[in-house]
C-alpha cells in the first residue's frame, strides 16, 4: 500500500512526464512485486517476516504516443498596423528570363529625306577593248555610181625648136647724086630719105614633136580612187559593228545621233556635266523617232530621265542648251504647268511612256546622252 502513495509522489515531482507512461511503469513494477504490495500472512507455525525495503526504482519506460490536441482556443482579434517601415536596399538583380517570341512587325516608317548628294567620284580609267563581235553578212552590192567628174588636162607637149631666121632683104636704092656746088658755109641737114623696100620672108623653122596625152595619168587616178573606196566600204563596216558594240546593252541609234544611258541618277546641273564630260550633251529629242528611242531607254529602267531643254533664261519659253527654240514637243496633258508647291519647274523629264513634265532641277533623274 506504500507504494501508491510513491507513486502519485513521483507524478508531482516529474511533472513532465505523460501520465500514460507513468501508468504503463506503475503497471509493470506491479507485476514484478505483486508481493511487495499485499502484506502476505505469514504460514501457520512459521515466523514472522521482516518488512521489505523499498525496492530501486526501475528503469523509465519508453516515451508515450502524443495525446489528441485540444480544441483550438479563439483566435484574437488583430492589433493596430505598426508604422511603415524605411525601405529596403534593392535586390540584386534576377537571372534574364527566357528571350519572348518576336512581336508583329510594325507598319512601315515614312521615307526619310533625301540625302545630300556626294561629290562626284574622278572619272575611271578606259577599260580594255572588248572582243571584236561576229563579222556581218555581206551586204548588198552598191549600184553603178555616178560618172565620175572630168579628169584635169594632161601636161603640155615639149615646145618644137624655133625656125632658122630669113634672109636679110636688099638695102634702098641711093638717091642720084646733084651737081657740085660752090663750098659756102655749112648749111641745114637734108630730109631723111624714104626707107628701103621689105626683105622676102625667111623660110619656117621646123615643127616641134607633139606631147603625150593626159589620159594615162587619169587612168592611174581612177584606179586609186576605186581602192579607196574599197578601203572606205571596210572602214564604214568596221565602225558599224563597233558602233553597234558600245550601244548594247543601253544605247540606241537615230540617224547621226547616238543616245546612251549613263546609269546614274542625278540632278540637272550634275547630269549635264557628266554628258559634257563625255562629250555629248542631254538627250534633245528633236523628232518623233528620236524621242521614241530615248522613251526606249526610259522604259526599260521604268523611270524619269531628264532632257536638255529648260526655261531657266525666260520663264515659260524653253530652248535647248545652245539658246534655240523647240522644234518638237511632246508634252503631257496640262504641261508645263510651272507648280510643285512653290517650287519652280524649269527643267523637263521624260516618262516611261515618252510624255514630257516640268520639273524641279533639283530633282534626281536618270541621266541619258547624246553623241
Amino acid at each position: 500500500m506504500l507504494l501508491l502513495p510513491l507513486s502519485v509522489l513521483l507524478l508531482l515531482r516529474q511533472p513532465w512526464r505523460s501520465l500514460g507512461a507513468e501508468m504503463e511503469i506503475y503497471s509493470q513494477k506491479t507485476l514484478a512485486n505483486a508481493c511487495t504490495l499485499v502484506v502476505c500472512s505469514p504460514p501457520e507455525g512459521g515466523l514472522p517476516g521482516r518488512d521489505g525495503q523499498d525496492g530501486r526504482e526501475g528503469p523509465q519506460g519508453e516515451k508515450g504516443d502524443p495525446g489528441s490536441p485540444g480544441p483550438a482556443g479563439r483566435a484574437g482579434r488583430p492589433g493596430p498596423a505598426g508604422p511603415i517601415g524605411p525601405k529596403g536596399d534593392n535586390g540584386s538583380a534576377g537571372e534574364p528570363g527566357p528571350k519572348g517570341d518576336p512581336g508583329s512587325p510594325g507598319p512601315p516608317g515614312m521615307p526619310g529625306p533625301a540625302g545630300r548628294e556626294g561629290p562626284s567620284g574622278k572619272q575611271g580609267s578606259m577599260g580594255p577593248p572588248g572582243t571584236p563581235g561576229p563579222k556581218g553578212e555581206t551586204g548588198p552590192k552598191g549600184g553603178v555610181g555616178a560618172p565620175g567628174m572630168q579628169g584635169s588636162p594632161g601636161p603640155a607637149g615639149l615646145k618644137g625648136e624655133r625656125g632658122a631666121p630669113g634672109e636679110t632683104g636688099a638695102p634702098g636704092r641711093a638717091g642720084a647724086a646733084g651737081p657740085a656746088g660752090a663750098i659756102g658755109p655749112q648749111g641745114p641737114s637734108g630730109a631723111r630719105g624714104p626707107p628701103g623696100l621689105k626683105g622676102d620672108r625667111g623660110t619656117p623653122g621646123e615643127r616641134g614633136e607633139k606631147g603625150e596625152s593626159g589620159l594615162t595619168e587619169v587612168d592611174a587616178i581612177r584606179q586609186q580612187v576605186t581602192v579607196l573606196e574599197g578601203h572606205l566600204r571596210r572602214l564604214q563596216n568596221a565602225f558599224s559593228q563597233y558602233k553597234k558594240a558600245a550601244l548594247f546593252p543601253s544605247g540606241l541609234a537615230v540617224g547621226e545621233k547616238i543616245f546612251k544611258m549613263a546609269g546614274a541618277v542625278k540632278s540637272y546641273s550634275d547630269a549635264r556635266q557628266v554628258c559634257r564630260e563625255a562629250r555629248g550633251q542631254l538627250a534633245s529629242p528633236r523628232s518623233a523617232a528620236e524621242n521614241e528611242a530615248v522613251t526606249q531607254l526610259v522604259r526599260a529602267q521604268n523611270k524619269q530621265a531628264y532632257l536638255s531643254m529648260s526655261d531657266i533664261s525666260t520663264e515659260g519659253r524653253f530652248t535647248y542648251p545652245t539658246g534655240e527654240s523647240l522644234v518638237y514637243s511632246n508634252w503631257a496633258s496640262g504641261e508645263p504647268n510651272n507648280n510643285n508647291e512653290g517650287q519652280p519647274e524649269n527643267c523637263v523629264e521624260i516618262f516611261p511612256e515618252g510624255k514630257w513634265n516640268d520639273v524641279p532641277c533639283s530633282k534626281k533623274l536618270l541621266v541619258i546622252c547624246e553623241f
